[in-house]
């Protein structure tokens, strides 16, 4: 029996971040503060959270040795980080096709850059999705406006019926969120993918491949999830104040990679001790010597 690889984490963080400009102009949105953290810590804490400890960081030309700089190659953090490039924006499928030789018929998990998850149980959820036999697995979210996103119907005993990217008439108000898995055939659909209208591939188009072979798992995040895109000005400072409430209420850090990797056993007290004086005198700093206490 064919040993199943272990499945690869891929970070979408190129775009030109247009609708935040002028914010953007000179620095990569995944590289904006979300409160109290860059915002590419956000859907790499996810990954971790999943189990996944291989990730490949997909930006551009331009931001590449800013998030090199940022993020090094992940072993502060047990982590195996790598880095390509998208030189234009081509589509969310590109992100296989340009990582198909790093992934090497391993399954993956795509997460754009933009997008934070947070939820009690969540990493139980993410890693046991992760673990299944499904091919695909798409994450759905209600939503108050689902015109403006890609959008599931569902039928009974969770059997998909429909997608629709950004539909005048949606049939139901399940979002499509940012986060997806696929099995190793990912890369070679996303190749065959045309490119729509707009001159891009399209995700949903790579997800309907899956749903016409009848393999494709839709996981609704329900009602004690948040998910947060931080593409436009307001959703940038909803994301802030909603971490910010929930941190000072809690005095628990979102998305804080040191102190998942320590929580999960990528790294012991000792090396958590060392990332503390890194930020040492501030708050951050204070947080991870708190948690040695």
């Amino acid at each position: 029996m064919k040993q199943m690889k272990s499945r690869k984490g891929i970070i979408l963080a190129g775009g030109t971040g247009t609708r935040l400009h002028p914010m953007t102009i000179s620095v990569s949105k995944q590289l904006m503060p979300v409160y109290d953290k860059p915002m590419i810590y956000y859907p790499l804490s996810t990954l971790m959270l999943t189990g996944i400890k291989e990730t490949l960081i997909i930006t551009t030309p331009a931001d590449h040795e800013a998030f090199k700089r940022l993020l090094g190659d992940g072993s502060q953090w047990g982590l195996n980080l790598s880095f390509a490039t998208q030189d234009a924006p081509r589509g969310l499928p590109e992100a296989f096709t340009i990582g198909q030789k790093w992934l090497d018929g391993a399954p993956s998990c795509l997460v754009l850059g933009d997008n934070i998850f947070y939820g009690k149980g969540l990493g139980t959820e993410l890693r046991t999705i992760s673990s299944s036999d499904n091919a695909s697995t798409i994450f759905a979210y209600q939503v108050k406006d689902p015109e403006r996103y890609g959008v599931v119907e569902m039928g009974e005993n969770g059997r998909v019926l429909s997608i629709e990217e950004k539909p005048k008439a949606p049939r139901s108000k399940l979002a499509i969120t940012g986060l997806y898995f696929f099995d190793e055939k990912a890369p070679e659909f996303a190749q065959n993918l045309k490119p729509s209208p707009r001159g891009e591939t399209e995700i949903i188009e790579l997800i309907r491949c899956y749903l016409n072979l009848g393999s494709l798992s839709v996981h609704d995040l329900g009602r004690g999830t948040a998910w947060l895109d931080t593409g436009t000005p307001e959703s940038l400072l909803q994301a802030a104040n909603f971490v910010e409430v929930i941190e000072q209420r809690q005095g628990l850090k979102i998305a804080c990679p040191e102190e998942i990797a320590w929580r999960l056993g990528y790294i012991d007290r000792v090396h958590l001790t060392e990332l503390a004086q890194k930020f040492k005198g501030n708050a951050y700093g204070k947080y991870l010597e708190g948690l040695l206490s």
